[in-house]
Order: C-alpha cells, then sequence, then structure tokens
C-alpha cells in the first residue's frame, strides 16, 4: 500500500484570491484539502467555492492570534489583546500570554467551537481542524480543541510536528528550521494528550514542508515529494493563492509567494503521481470510520446548532 498524502492549503477565506486558487488547484487534481477561516473576510466566497467542489475536503482553521473572534469578546478576555475586541495581534504575543498561564482553556474551547458551528452551519462537513500559525503545539491549546473536536463530530486533527526526514532536507532559513526542531521537543505530549491516543481524534505521521513555509518553490516541493516514505500518512501544508489587492488589505507575511506555490502545485504534483508507487492523494475526511461512512454516504455531519459545552 503507498503512501498517503493530504494536499491541504491554508487560510480559506482570507481572501477571494486565495479562495480561487484553492478552488482552481482542486479542479486541477493538485490539492484535496483545505481550512477555512470562520472570521476571514471573504467566508461566504469560500463557503460558495467549497459548496461548488464537494469532494473538496474542508476543516476549520482554528484563528487565536492576529484575527478576530467569532465569539463574544466578553466572553473570551483571556484571548484578546490590549483592545479587548481582537485576538493579540502577534505569534509572540500569544506565546508569552500562554506560557505565563494567562489564556484560559475553558475560553479557547468556547472560541474553537464558535468557529467550528459557524462553519457546520454554513452547511460544511469540517474534515479536520488545525490552527493558525500552528498554536496547537502547546498541551494547553491542543487539549480545548481536541475536547472540542471529539464533540463535533470532526475526526482528525492536523499532527502539527514536522518528520525528521523532512526536517533531513535542510528547507527554510537555518532560524526557522532550529526552531522547528526545538518545538518537535512537544511532540511525546501531544501525542499523549487522551484523545490522540486513545485515536478519538485520529492524526497524521506529521505535516511537511513547515519549515519551507514562505519558500515552498516547484524546486523545494520536487524535493519534498522525492523524499516521501513510502508508507504512512503524511500532509503537505501550503498557503497558495493570488497575490491581488484583496491581499494588500489583510495581514499575511505570505504574498508573492502564494502565487509561487500554486504554480509549483501545478507543476510537481503531477509529475509524482506519474511515478511508479506514487502517493494516494486523500483528505482528512477519509481518515478512520468517519471515513468509511462518508465513502458509503452514511456520514451525518453536526448541524453547528448542537449544545456542546
Amino acid at each position: 500500500m503507498p503512501a498517503r498524502l493530504i494536499l491541504n492549503a491554508d487560510d480559506f477565506g482570507l481572501t477571494s484570491g486565495i479562495n480561487r486558487a484553492i478552488g482552481e488547484l482542486h479542479s486541477a487534481g493538485v490539492l484535496t484539502s483545505t481550512t477555512l477561516m470562520a472570521g476571514g473576510p471573504a467566508f461566504d466566497d469560500a463557503v460558495a467555492i467549497a459548496r461548488a467542489h464537494p469532494a473538496l475536503g474542508v476543516g476549520c482553521h482554528i484563528v487565536l492570534t492576529d484575527g478576530v473572534p467569532v465569539s463574544h469578546p466578553e466572553s473570551i478576555p483571556s484571548l484578546l489583546g490590549a483592545n479587548g475586541k481582537s485576538f493579540r495581534p502577534s505569534l509572540l504575543d500569544f506565546l508569552q500570554a500562554l506560557l505565563r498561564g494567562r489564556i484560559s482553556e475553558d475560553e479557547v474551547a468556547r472560541e474553537a467551537l464558535a468557529q467550528i458551528q459557524k462553519l457546520q452551519r454554513a452547511g460544511i462537513d469540517v474534515t479536520h481542524i488545525d490552527t493558525h500559525k500552528h498554536t496547537h503545539l502547546f498541551p494547553t491549546i491542543a487539549r480545548p480543541l481536541l475536547h472540542v473536536a471529539e464533540r463535533t463530530s470532526i475526526g482528525a486533527v492536523r499532527n502539527p510536528f514536522e518528520p525528521q526526514w523532512s526536517l533531513g532536507l535542510d528547507h527554510g532559513s537555518r532560524v526557522r528550521r532550529l526552531g522547528v526542531k526545538l518545538i518537535g521537543r512537544l511532540r511525546p505530549r501531544f501525542e499523549g494528550l487522551a484523545e490522540i491516543r486513545n485515536a478519538k481524534v485520529l492524526t497524521t505521521d506529521g505535516t511537511v514542508a513547515i519549515s519551507a513555509t514562505g519558500e515552498l518553490n516547484a524546486i523545494t516541493l520536487a524535493e519534498v515529494l522525492h523524499a516521501l516514505p513510502t508508507t504512512g500518512t503524511y500532509e503537505l501544508c501550503c498557503h497558495p493563492g493570488y497575490n491581488d489587492h484583496d491581499l494588500d488589505r489583510v495581514t499575511t507575511r505570505l504574498r508573492a509567494h502564494r502565487n509561487i506555490e500554486r504554480e509549483a502545485l501545478l507543476s510537481e504534483i503531477p509529475r509524482i503521481l506519474a511515478q511508479p508507487n506514487a502517493p494516494e492523494l486523500i483528505h482528512y475526511g477519509s481518515l478512520g470510520s468517519f471515513g468509511v461512512l462518508r465513502e458509503l454516504g452514511q456520514f451525518t455531519p453536526d448541524t453547528g446548532y448542537e449544545k456542546i459545552l
């Protein structure tokens, strides 16, 4: 059995240009999955594209930093920045608050549920969850997210750790690679969380190209794909899009590179699929018993109106 590969694009719902690129890439057979931002400016457009592409796996890209909440701000004060209305504007601010014990797990669960249920109420079958800036690397964040995922019939979560074989390709800056390697020490704690340990919420063997974020061009992507093991399940994390006027209006460090990633997927994925023992392309909704039920047409996703917390 060949390796299974999930080709996932983050930031669905951020701009119409990103949405359009994700729809086009899925239609071209080079993208299987995406994660939708509940508070994204182009949320409604993303929902329409998701409905037009029912084979595209759509997860929830849970945002806890650098954005605005879906919950009422008064209900999640520990997650907010100085203005009391939006999340902390930077990952560093978020991490400082997290390490000082200032972030409430109950409030993380409340906001995660609000974001997930916004997607479900829009008719999205949410296949999995991940987080903006990979904040669920930390148990304080992962623990309430997994609790909510299990109770909202979401059967999978991104493994936020890059496997050693991918890190060994030395993609990305030295500082970023070092950071990814150091963060990897948290992996046993992530895998030891109850929902992961008991397979209540499934994950992959790792997410590749995290260290290459911002530098994932055709050459880098080809190297990753050719190094992919012949067994196991992996996610390729990417950020394709169009660098247009809408992108100028939002906060993101990935601008011109979104065009480069889009073109890299279009050129390199068909090449790897033409090779012997090519990986099987899937999305997170294909995993586990939920995947079997989806294939049989017997899976009933939550509506988003269930009482969870």
